[in-house]
């Protein structure tokens, strides 16, 4: 079978050591030594760009490589593949015999791009081994084949490693191109989304000519010190081949303009179309900032006995390969006695010199990602060829049945076959395309480790997988990851500041990036339990945030209890003045004949000090856990006692008014003398407090209840009113008879001492009036268990303020003045 197969020009003279690992002749050679293929034209051409020491003015003769290595020398590459070999003649070929089939070429895509343009229009199949161009038009899609997979999962896989790391604060450096836009524009957009910021985004210095080298000096020296000056700690390089030659310019730009690098290492994130490639002149160049770099690879395996073949590889038995001898020469740096590139001063070239003497700087014996991908695409063109010749029914087998010709065969009928190619090659790996044209394979994440004799190691600690589920597609050993020295071999950060930690929530910095931001502390009530937080958390309402304000804890149940001091000394004082009470009572009782007793209507009194003695009582069911029998009866009981009380105050009120106004000459009250008004006082005052509170309990009652907010620390256990309206309307009533009540005593002050309850009643009242006055201010200003304490405090002092004034001088009178206790004492005093 015949193949043609270009990998673009041949001047590779100012190539060094990677070119050989990525060049196909020892692959080709053993397909050219087996008799499978036949080669009728083999080109190489490392893509330059300008790399060299800056203390020193570039040579013509690197600007001359650089001119002959330019994009455009591939279109005259591809012209020659199409003509005769000793003048350039599209379309005529008649001294070569043949017709190439396809073209396998790589890896920078700019040069596949232009390649292309040539290609395309001949229909002739092309099998791409680097990263897809910007754009190709309709004309060349078809006949594309890319041996590398989906760059959009490359690009998803560089998003999830910076996710798995958390690196959100990151440096870009692209190419200055179509290829660098693209990834601008399309891919960083995707991942700020995730949450990742950008420090710096910048692109290579552009390659320039003699003419203009100190601009493109400057503009890289512009690059390195933002580089440097970076508090990213991880930079993402999205590049090709020749890439890592510009980049093993920042550490000599940055020694040259005193850039301060100490500490500055950083941990560069590569695409799998970047290789190590370097210029002679960098072969002394150090190479320590890639030490713990990570780079995406093409998947790729050892093949058996690649390493021996390598190390087989003599110039001085393969003269007709013209590469390898200038490879040595550079490898080497010697020359040898008949070579046209013959140094000046450097040793002589035997041939046997050992190549595994080589640092991994010049010359790597593994197989590379880019090697595996053109020896599996030279497999291709030879499967697809064999089955082209097996299906076409116009070929012939040659005397000895050695090998096949093809015979008349057009290059565009290849790509048919090649879209269907599967086969798994030496390395047990299948190979395959995709509905698309492209290699469904993944990538491999790879560990640069550096040594101190320049030689470097890639060791693979991850891979990317397409066909996983999303979830599963990165596989990364964190432990086996060699990180740069600066960082002590501890996983890195880079953040555009410290994590805000537990307790503390984000607060964007005003003109900076969303990745940098101050930390302030949670307000109070509010936790955050995790670093980074954009806002703080609220608890939730059975639970309160501890002191640090990273956590919650449970809220503790609380009311107002006998088991604690301020219940035990509340219901204490209820207990000890419903007995001062019971005692004044039956002191009433027992002298219930006497004149002071009957002057004060007895009736009344004994009912009033009843409901006193009841309202000191009922200070108990505020203390305790709310119940819903406590509940129903806390207010209510409170309501009908107090109106009882005060209906009896304002009832004996009105009868010494009476009284006194009955006797004075002429006057219309004699006829209601004797009459019993205080009844229907007391009565009509009872039923309508009594009414109000039936219909509270009948359409809203008071039930038990939980309060989650009211306080920090605790739960209130409480006794809901049910309906608000209707407890202030109970409070209302008593306040009204209060204020009647004082009103009546207040005009009837004057009257003779004898008979004049009215002093002692308006006295009473005005505390009374006090005490509930100040308790609406705070009652709703107290919270929990102490507003209960409020309510029961008031109850308390009202009711001792009402038993103290009235009832307090009759019994010293009682019990100590008794001689005043007679009919008249009380006759004389009035008048």
């Amino acid at each position: 079978m015949l193949a043609s197969v270009l990998l673009l020009p041949d001047e590779c003279k100012a190539a060094v050591a990677p070119c050989s690992v990525s060049d196909p002749l020892p692959i080709l050679h053993k397909y050219y030594q087996s008799g499978d293929l036949v080669i009728a034209g083999i080109m190489c051409q490392i893509y330059i760009t300008s790399s060299i020491a800056f203390n020193e003015r570039p040579t013509p003769e690197l600007f001359d490589d650089i001119l002959h290595f330019s994009p455009s020398w591939t279109y005259q590459a591809s012209m020659e593949l199409l003509s005769s070999q000793e003048r350039l003649l599209p379309n005529y070929k008649c001294d070569v015999q043949g017709t190439p089939k396809a073209v396998i070429g790589g890896p920078n895509s700019v040069i596949c791009l232009h390649m292309s343009t040539i290609l395309s229009m001949y229909k002739m199949p092309r099998l791409i081994y680097g990263s897809s161009p910007v754009a190709t038009n309709d004309v060349q899609a078809p006949f594309t084949h890319w041996i590398f997979p989906d760059g959009t999962q490359q690009y998803e896989g560089i998003l999830q490693l910076l996710l798995h790391f958390c690196w959100v604060w990151i440096g870009v450096l692209f190419l200055n191109d179509d290829t660098g836009e693209r990834f601008v524009q399309n891919v960083l957009p995707m991942i700020a989304q995730k949450g990742i910021c950008f420090d710096f985004i910048e692109s290579f210095p552009k390659l320039k000519f003699s003419g203009e080298f100190s601009e493109m000096v400057e503009e890289a020296s512009k690059t390195t010190s933002i580089i440097v000056g970076s508090t990213a700690n991880v930079v993402v390089v999205n590049g090709e081949i020749q890439t890592i030659m510009v980049m093993r310019m920042i550490p000599r730009l940055a020694e040259t303009n005193d850039f301060p690098i100490q500490g500055k290492t950083k941990i560069w994130i590569m695409t799998a179309q970047m290789d190590f490639t370097s210029f002679p002149i960098q072969r002394g160049w150090d190479i320590t900032f890639l030490h713990g770099a990570l780079s995406f690879a093409v998947h790729s395996k050892d093949l058996p006995g690649f390493q021996k073949f390598t190390q087989m590889r003599n110039p001085t038995l393969e003269k007709e390969d013209g590469f390898l001898r200038v490879f040595w020469e550079e490898a080497f740096d010697c020359g040898f006695h008949d070579s046209a590139s013959e140094k000046k001063d450097s040793k002589f070239c035997t041939g046997e010199e050992n190549i595994e003497s080589l640092p991994g700087s010049v010359f790597e014996t593994s197989m590379t990602a880019h090697s595996y991908s053109i020896y599996n695409a030279i497999y291709i063109l030879a499967h697809a060829l064999h089955t082209m010749q097996s299906t076409k029914l116009n070929c012939r087998a040659m005397a000895g049945g050695e090998r096949w010709e093809l015979t008349d065969q057009q290059p565009w009928q290849v790509h048919h076959f090649l879209g269907s190619v599967s086969f798994n090659n030496s390395a047990g790996e299948e190979v395959s395309f995709d509905q698309n044209g492209k290699l469904v394979a993944g990538f491999d994440i790879v560990n640069w480790v550096t040594f101190p004799n320049q030689s470097f190691q890639r060791a693979k600690v991850g891979a990317m997988d397409p066909q996983a589920p999303p979830e599963k597609r990165l596989t990364i050993h964190d432990d086996v990851i060699m990180w740069p020295n600066w960082f002590n071999q501890a996983q890195p950060t880079s953040l555009c500041n410290e994590n805000c930690h537990v307790g503390y929530r984000k607060n964007k910095k005003e003109g900076k990036p969303f990745c940098c931001y101050d930390c302030l502390p949670c307000p109070e009530g509010k936790i955050s339990n995790k670093e980074d937080m954009d806002d703080c958390l609220e608890c939730p309402r059975d639970q309160y945030a501890n002191n640090e304000q990273d956590g919650c804890l449970p809220k503790d149940k609380t009311f107002l209890s006998y088991g604690e001091p301020l219940g035990i000394s509340l219901a204490t004082l209820a207990l000890f003045f419903s007995c001062i009470t019971a005692l004044v009572l039956q002191i009433f009782t027992k002298h219930r004949d006497t004149p002071i007793v009957k002057a004060n209507n007895r009736n009344l009194t004994y009912i009033l000090l009843l409901f006193l003695l009841l309202s000191f009582l009922c200070a108990l069911l505020f203390i305790g856990q709310p119940e819903e029998v406590t509940c129903l009866l806390r207010q209510t009981a409170f309501g009908i006692i107090f109106s009882v009380a005060i209906s009896c105050i304002l009832a004996k009120t009105a009868i010494v008014v009476l009284a006194f106004m009955a006797t004075k000459p002429g006057s219309r009250m004699r006829k209601w003398v004797g009459k019993p008004l205080g009844t229907p006082i007391v009565f009509s005052c009872s039923l309508t407090q009594l009414t109000i509170c039936t219909v509270w309990l009948a359409t809203s009652p008071p039930f038990p209840d939980v309060d989650m907010d009211s306080m920090t620390k605790e739960i209130i256990l409480e006794c809901n009113e049910g309906s608000t309206i209707m407890f202030y309307c109970v409070l209302g009533f008593m306040g009204l008879l209060a204020i009647v009540s004082f009103t009546v005593a207040f005009l009837a002050r004057r009257l003779p001492d004898s008979f004049n309850e009215a002093k002692f009643i308006t006295f009473s009242m005005l505390v009374f009036c006090s005490v509930w006055l100040s308790f609406v201010p705070t009652y709703l200003s107290t919270k929990g268990k102490y507003m209960v304490a409020v309510e029961i405090f008031s109850i308390l002092a009202s009711s001792c303020g009402l038993l103290g004034c009235i009832f307090s001088p009759k019994c010293y009178v009682i019990l100590l003045r008794p001689e005043l206790n007679s009919r008249e004492q009380l006759i004389r005093r009035q008048f």
